[in-house]
């Protein structure tokens, strides 16, 4: 079987990827951030690039280079403690949070423009998860479905808006909101409301599994292809956050009193393309939305069926399909009340599982070192998710808290997983000079 492919097929997979994490947060958060930060943009946006951008695609890379999705990642934990952790990440990404949270965004974006009835967002989940549904079921058509269809149709739409507000601004960068005092730091825990370092998580077995019904065997061209496929992503949307940044940052003089990063974008095109706007825009949303939540599906009944392989991929599939739909109808503002809290947990320990894979070589108990780091960021980590949900219940905690370096940033769990890092290396080290020891004695 042939392991290489041509470049087409490499930019295929590349635009497949981009379009599986440019979703429902990814359009709504960097507007809205834009609009607080104004004159402050470049360095807000700066944080969000670092969580919304260089952490997914560190994920990937930390995928492709275990050759598999989360299950390959957390291969060094205990298998309770991976299993449990691979369930929490794939339900938030699933059906609880970000697959509801595409569909209606989606709605918001375009049938709520022309009709509010109460029937409205059933009727849509149900057609929307139909669809979604009839692509999920036959997961290595993906590259051909979305990264060769639906991606040029979408950068198409993106690019509109883009140029749109670079060529027609709508003001002047705006004034710095009151209520911003940190801009980087602002930014940088915005980035977290993605659910994207997650997604790379989740994606990379998406993308191996692509890459190998396209023909690709071999574990080094698996583990390039699916970097390459990263890196595109990255770089697009880096430049989807950035304009929509800067659409947000100019848009104090029309859209002020916008509720939403959505509503923003939606009074911002249509004050560039009037009506037509309001097309662009809502084909834009789907688009994205839409591919998002197929990759999502995928990704879930990839890992359940792994998992637990009593049901079949395409059970799970309809499975968590209908349950997105079902959640969906809770609405916008209540999935991102109640996502908030749980990344704010999961996010740490997700983003620490990341870089133990890529340094993973360089230990000789991986076992150890993992579940000393984690061990040690899980304190931090659930604090921060309490914190995220009641702020009174950890009172008693805020000084401890905030005496850890880091904290204003919201990375008060950095130092104490460098020192689990460490001891985990130390014990490591001394388990494996003890036993050499007794097998020179021996």
């Amino acid at each position: 079987m042939n392991s290489k492919l041509k470049s087409f097929d490499i930019i295929a997979v590349g635009l497949m990827t981009f379009a599986l994490f440019l979703g429902a947060g990814n359009l709504i958060f960097p507007p809205a951030l834009g609009q607080m930060a104004g004159t402050d943009l470049a360095v807000a946006i700066f944080g969000f690039l670092l969580t919304g951008v260089g952490l997914p695609l560190l994920g990937l890379v930390a995928a492709a280079r275990m050759n598999g999705g989360l299950t390959e990642l957390t291969q060094d934990l205990p298998f309770k403690v991976s299993v449990a952790l691979g369930l929490a990440i794939y339900l938030i990404i699933g059906p609880f949070f970000a697959s509801p949270r595409t569909a209606v965004v989606a709605f918001e974006m375009s049938v709520k423009t022309i009709s509010d009835s109460r029937a409205a967002l059933p009727i849509y989940s149900v057609v929307y998860f139909g669809i979604t549904l009839a692509l999920a079921l036959f997961p290595g058509k993906l590259v051909d479905s979305i990264g060769k269809i639906i991606t040029p149709l979408l950068v198409l739409v993106i690019a509109a808006i883009a140029l749109g507000t670079v060529f027609a601004p709508q003001g002047p960068l705006g004034t710095p909101s009151e209520t911003l005092a940190a801009p980087f730091s602002h930014g940088f825990k915005e980035g977290y409301l993605t659910m994207d370092a997650l997604g790379g998580l989740a994606f990379g077995i998406v993308i191996i599994t692509a890459l190998r019904d396209k023909g690709v065997s071999e574990r080094r061209y698996l583990t390039r292809y699916t970097i390459y496929a990263g890196l595109i992503a990255a770089l697009g949307l880096s430049l989807v956050y950035i304009s929509l940044g800067y659409l947000g940052a100019t848009s104090q003089l029309i859209a002020s009193d916008a509720a939403s990063g959505g509503e923003i974008i939606q009074i911002y095109t249509n004050a560039i393309y009037g009506d037509a706007g309001n097309i662009i825009l809502g084909l834009t949303i789907t688009l994205a939305c839409l591919s998002t939540a197929v990759g999502l599906m995928t990704a879930c009944g990839e890992y359940f069926h792994k998992t637990f392989p009593q049901l079949s991929y395409r059970t799970y599939v309809i499975i968590f399909t209908v349950m997105s739909g079902i959640i969906a109808n809770v609405g916008l503002s209540q999935l991102i009340t109640l996502s908030i809290p749980v990344l704010f947990f999961i996010y740490p320990l997700a983003i620490a599982i990341i870089f133990l894979c890529l340094m993973r070589p360089m230990f000789n108990r991986p076992r150890v070192v993992f579940s000393c780091t984690l061990l040690a960021v899980l304190p931090v980590s659930l604090f921060e998710g309490v914190k995220a949900a009641d702020a009174s219940l950890v009172t008693p905690m805020i000084d401890v808290y905030s005496s850890l370096p880091f904290h204003a940033q919201g990375l008060a769990w950095v130092v104490p997983g460098i020192a689990g890092l460490l001891i985990g290396f130390i014990i490591s080290h001394l388990m494996r000079s003890s036993e050499q020891a007794e097998a020179a004695a021996a």
